[in-house]
């Protein structure tokens, strides 16, 4: 039996606000701020435990991943998704972002092509560029009414990555499961896209930080258990997502092959000094002993996804939400308010309530906005009346 309830509690919104992250810094007081990838659950016991005990003998010095992080990392990959990690082919670094700009160096060179599949998490082209290489864009299908696909009917275009590739694209970077639309890939694209990459030498950087957050129901592949992944692909991992440990510091790539083992060592061996010491310790436990914390959260994530849908149904029929797969994350088309202004400002200015605006994670985002279902029951339902409110 789970010893965590369901729902996951929440503090109430005067505590919250204490809080000094960039969820809670970025608006005015009374403005709900439900953009960020930032959760309002307390930490799970396994986590708040070691960082007061690290605090409480001032442990505070440099980090020391030492084999304890990938171990735990092997475990939870084992338990999670039957994937089977050798632990010496775990590299440590500050977060998922500084992972995948240092595998873009190293797998790729300036000018070289990059595919991205947007929307996407708005970071991907900035990455990109900050190594002097190229985006190349092949957007996600998008089919509403297609009965065999799940979130929304998002979906890669295989054809279209076909034609990236074969036009000399040299990495792909593939978010996975998908920000902000809540795909989680099937295992059939996925080997579609392994044959891609062997067939025109594409190195695949497989950016899979909500893997811990895919919902009941759906079943996520790791991209590295895909047969043939490991000769093309490189995985980038984290727990910071699930157990809201961004500000720690800690994330870890991954990979299968010899070959590309050999060319991930490139990265400068300074990158993993500048891993968190807390980011290490809260990984580690939240790998080793956060499984019970994680189920919790995930059936409170079902609950929030489905209050969402109600209340959307009820107050903004205008506003369209699709059923993610995964994260916390719920990608809405209010394409249908029209009003002149985009959605995003129509909600923060009338209704005093901050969403991530759709055209950040591309052209194909207008008229969308991302909103972070991982509150309270009664933030949410205080953030639906006032979108509502928003629009008489």
């Amino acid at each position: 039996m789970n010893a965590y309830e369901v729902p996951l509690s929440v503090d109430d919104l005067e505590l919250l606000r204490r809080r000094r992250s960039v969820k809670w810094r970025s608006h005015p007081r009374d403005v709900l701020p439900l953009p960020v990838a930032e959760m309002d659950f307390g930490l799970a016991a396994p986590v708040r435990d070691v960082l007061i005990q690290a605090v409480e003998c001032s442990d505070t010095g440099y980090s020391f991943a030492g084999t304890e992080l990938a171990q735990a990392l092997v475990g939870f990959a084992a338990d999670r998704w039957s994937w089977s990690i050798d632990p010496t082919a775990v590299v440590a670094v500050p977060d998922v972002g500084v992972g995948c700009v240092e595998l873009l160096r190293v797998l790729g060179a300036p000018g070289d092509a990059v595919v991205i599949n947007p929307p996407v998490y708005p970071p991907f082209p900035r990455w990109i560029a900050e190594t002097g290489q190229r985006v190349v864009e092949v957007p996600l299908l998008h089919d509403p009414e297609a009965s065999d696909v799940a979130a929304g009917g998002w979906r890669l275009d295989l054809d279209g990555l076909a034609d990236a590739f074969a036009a000399g694209a040299r990495t792909y970077l593939l978010c996975s499961p998908h920000n902000p639309v809540g795909r989680v890939h099937s295992n059939d694209e996925l080997a579609a896209v392994v044959a891609l990459a062997h067939e025109h030498g594409v190195t695949v950087i497989a950016d899979e930080i909500h893997a811990p957050l895919v919902l009941p129901g759906s079943d996520f592949t790791a991209f590295l258990t895909v047969p043939g992944a490991a000769e093309v692909g490189v995985s980038v991992v984290s727990a910071s997502k699930a157990f809201n440990l961004a500000g720690l510091k800690c994330a870890q790539v991954v990979t299968g092959s010899q070959p590309l083992r050999e060319r991930v060592a490139g990265i400068p061996e300074d990158v993993a000094s500048r891993v968190g010491h807390f980011g290490v310790l809260a990984s580690i436990a939240a790998y080793a002993d956060g499984a019970e914390w994680l189920d919790a959260l995930l059936a409170t994530l079902v609950l929030r996804h489905d209050q969402l849908g109600g209340l959307l149904s009820e107050r903004l029929p205008q506003v369209h939400r699709q059923q993610p797969e995964a994260t916390y994350l719920a990608w809405l088309d209010c394409r249908a308010i029209g009003d002149g202004a985009t959605p995003h400002e129509l909600f923060l200015e009338r209704g005093r309530v901050a969403m991530e605006a759709g055209p950040v994670f591309g052209v194909q985002g207008s008229g969308w906005v991302r909103f972070n279902v991982a509150t309270s029951e009664s933030i949410l339902d205080e953030a639906v009346a006032r979108m509502a409110s928003a629009l008489t």
